[in-house]
């Protein structure tokens, strides 16, 4: 079940907020913006719903030392207690993906609704049930609650900046390994799959693929494509009850990349612009695996990871039909430069030993999740 209520996807769905916040008999909110977001569309938003009678308090969430919005502790008990001290019986998340995942586990711990109004079509993670926080650190996906209703206000969304519309098409470029290793995770042990959901998930890849240059030309029509795109995987996510349809080795290289920052004390990159990167990464290593054929994998056939090997050499025919199905890493870079995204590592100022280094640890950040990098790190002697 998606457990939405309303999507609406079109010029001025904004100044709907007020009349479903009345419906649903919600009088007081508060409303999380960061200082860029509140400009974009909070402001606006802000004074309708006053306009309407609604009681609104405004939460701008706190940057950190580097000036990054974050998804931590310290974010969270910051709108939890706004919640809380305004009696809020909602709370709007106005902003892009880092603002929602703060909204949607404050909301779920408060146990009110929230509802989404997206600044940018920059990441899938809207309607996401899945809040990855930072707690001391480290990146965990933590259960939380999706939004109640989602207003993508193509007005909005039109002016948001270049580069988190590249990072928007980035982060779809990455189902294509994303589905690859779901699909892996199946095959080798088991993990639960819904056709439905891969096939709204690739469907809404190839919508972006197919459209790459109306949406790198930022015009009304290909923005309305990408946030389609983008909501669509996540009500994939939804009705699969976990992220396995948008989420593979390449998100998990991003989260790693994210942590090392924090901890170097440097600035964030767009969550996107890293995926779309490391999507590239992991197409490259994926393909050197298939073309090396099944004989890696005959060297494991004892100890702790010998069922895993032998299941890999048996499925090896459908592994390498799957990985076929994964453009190139130059055809994937191509696209990148299409819509003006980051092209490689060095773009990001991801050093080549932190890249080396997540390549072979990054599996351990969802170590649940059996990706083809977490099976060929469990290698011996390889």
């Amino acid at each position: 079940m998606t457990e939405l209520d309303l999507i609406r996807i079109h010029p001025g769905a904004a100044g709907e907020v007020a009349a479903y916040l009345e419906q649903k008999s919600h009088h007081q909110v508060v409303l999380a913006a960061d200082l860029a977001t509140y400009k974009a569309a909070g402001e606006a938003l802000a004074s309708s719903l006053t306009r309407s009678g609604i009681k609104v308090h405004i939460t701008f969430i706190k940057p950190d030392a580097q000036d990054d919005v974050i998804a931590d502790e310290a974010s969270l008990i910051q709108l939890i207690l706004d919640i809380q001290r305004h009696h809020a019986e909602a709370v709007i998340a106005v902003g892009g993906g880092t603002l929602h995942d703060i909204v949607r586990y404050s909301a779920y711990t408060t146990g009110i609704p929230f509802i989404s109004v997206p600044t940018a079509p920059s990441v899938d993670g809207f309607n996401s049930k899945g809040a990855p926080i930072i707690i001391r650190g480290e990146k965990k996906t933590i259960p939380a609650i999706g939004p109640d209703a989602i207003f993508a206000d193509l007005d909005i969304l039109v002016q948001a900046p270049p580069a988190m519309v590249a990072a928007g098409f980035g982060d779809m470029l990455g189902k294509y390994t994303s589905l690859f290793d779901w699909r892996f995770g199946t095959i080798t042990a088991d993990e639960p799959y819904l056709q439905a959901a891969a096939d709204m998930t690739r469907s809404a890849l190839m919508e972006c693929v197919n459209h790459a240059q109306l949406i790198a030309d930022r015009q009304q029509e290909g923005i309305q494509i990408l946030i389609r795109s983008l909501i669509d995987s996540g009500l994939a996510m939804l009705q699969f009850g976990q992220s396995h349809p948008a989420s593979g080795a390449e998100h998990h290289l991003s989260h790693y990349w994210e942590m090392e920052y924090i901890r170097l004390g440097r600035r964030q990159l767009l969550h996107g612009a890293k995926v779309g990167v490391a999507c590239m990464e992991i197409s490259q290593l994926y393909h050197k695996l298939a073309e090396s054929g099944p004989e890696l994998w005959h060297r494991n056939t004892v100890g702790e990871h010998a069922n895993q090997s032998r299941r890999i050499i048996a499925g090896w025919s459908e592994i390498t039909q799957e990985i076929a199905q994964i453009p190139p890493a130059g055809a994937l870079k191509e696209l990148l430069r299409q819509v003006g995204g980051p092209l490689s590592v060095e773009e990001l100022s991801v050093s080549r030993e932190l890249l080396e280094r997540s390549l072979r640890e990054a599996h351990h950040v969802r170590p649940e999740r059996r990706t083809l990098l977490k099976a060929y790190n469990e290698l011996e002697n390889r």
